[in-house]
């Protein structure tokens, strides 16, 4: 528990430095991604915020190892109140009334996925079999990059409105959906008996190539999202879909099993469904900008007929 909280704390706090980092700098583009690595290593703002980022997975290894994955996700989810109060003092960032709403929903939603939990009779999965984890995770890293990539090709239009991030929320929510679970995949294997053992029967699971995959596609794709979308709604969207993702496919996936107790059974069937269907009705662009203030009239009086 403890160390969720932790974790919750870390990726608040990564987000926000990253963010603030990343508002100071040039456009980046995945399509340039040594450039962007370039500018974003040099910033010892961003620096700090992935070093934060980092010690949150590491934190998520402690935590996987001990609570199953459908609590972990309800506890990593509660970190969305930090992150809003972070975006908001540090970055003076704003929400709309409609998204404070749909946030608000978002964090009843996954509460009811936390309530249909009971201390003692849900089991903590070791290890899923690879075929199944392959089957997952593949098709799902495929979903999230052809999301981005439509988003990106969207944005690029002239006159397209400016974009909100939940599209790109949504991709980069499942990346980091099949990151956590290899990361729980990590985890059972640490387990082993003797360090060499361990060592070489991660090697012989796709974790570690997963958690590659993922890290190096989320990071250049996140930095831009970043840099183009407000923390304060990006973030949630994304952390959203990542604890969706991984409650439901991970429980299933490692033999997690679901509530047996019918009312159990419905809160989590029912917050699943009330969070997709958050995400469907959120608003996709920003307003427009006011208008500049203008000394002239609106209209100029028309002249008096002799």
């Amino acid at each position: 528990m403890a160390a969720a909280l932790f974790a919750n704390l870390l990726y608040s706090t990564g987000f926000v430095l990253e963010k603030r980092a990343l508002t100071a700098m040039p456009s980046v583009s995945v399509r340039q991604p040594a450039r962007l690595l370039r500018q974003v290593v040099s910033s010892p703002l961003w620096i700090g915020g992935s070093l934060a980022l980092a010690a949150g997975f590491g934190a998520q290894l402690v935590v996987y190892r001990t609570l199953p994955i459908a609590a972990a996700q309800g506890i990593f989810v509660s970190g969305l109140v930090l992150l809003l109060l972070l975006s908001a003092v540090l970055l003076g960032e704003r929400t709309s009334g409609r998204e404070r709403y749909a946030v608000g929903a978002i964090l009843v939603a996954l509460l009811m996925v936390v309530l249909s939990l009971k201390e003692g009779t849900d089991t903590v999965g070791k290890d899923a079999p690879a075929p199944l984890v392959l089957t997952v995770c593949l098709p799902s890293l495929a979903l999230g990059l052809w999301l981005y990539a439509s988003a990106e090709r969207r944005t690029r239009s002239r006159h397209r409105q400016p974009t909100t991030g939940v599209e790109y929320g949504v991709a980069v929510g499942l990346l980091y959906g099949v990151s956590s679970l290899a990361i729980k995949g990590v985890s059972s294997h640490l387990t082993s008996d003797g360090i060499g053992g361990a060592f070489v029967d991660l090697l012989r699971s796709p974790y570690p190539y997963l958690l590659l995959c993922t890290g190096v596609f989320g990071l250049i794709m996140s930095q831009a999202a970043l840099q183009r979308c407000r923390a304060s709604l990006i973030v949630p969207v994304c952390t959203t879909v990542t604890s969706l993702f991984t409650a439901v496919l991970g429980t299933l996936a490692f033999g997690e099993a679901l509530p047996g107790d019918p009312v159990r059974l419905a809160l989590r069937v029912s917050g699943t469904a009330l969070a997709v269907a958050v995400l469907l009705v959120m608003p996709k662009h920003d307003p427009p900008p006011p208008a500049p203030a203008t000394t002239e009239p609106a209209c100029a009086p028309k002249e008096l007929m002799p």
